[in-house]
């Protein structure tokens, strides 16, 4: 059975945080861009993400190889736009689904 996980983060143009999901450590860089808004995500010190785009209701994991149980994804809690920093945390959440 799936179960979803809301991860905190806050409006700022640029964070980093480790966090544990699904008994894997994982280590998460958020960052804005003039293209969009990007993700870096490390698990157990191997690199799964790098400068991937982070989109609306778009898992960012697309590749079963890469090692990483679970999906994670941004959810724009008001409409369909794809996430901005000045909304992380409110109007768009960041998921975790194992």
């Amino acid at each position: 059975m799936s179960t979803a996980l809301f991860i905190p983060i806050t409006s700022v143009p640029s964070q980093s945080f480790t966090i544990k999901l699904g008994n894997q450590n994982c280590a998460i860089k958020i960052y804005q861009l003039s293209t969009g808004l990007y993700m870096d995500l490390t698990v157990n010190k191997n690199p799964i993400l790098q400068t991937m785009i982070c989109l609306n209701r778009v898992g960012l994991v697309r590749e079963a190889y890469l090692g990483f149980q679970g999906q994670l994804g941004f959810v724009d809690t008001q409409g369909t736009s794809d996430p901005t920093y000045d909304g992380l945390g409110s109007r768009y959440k960041l998921v975790y689904v194992s």
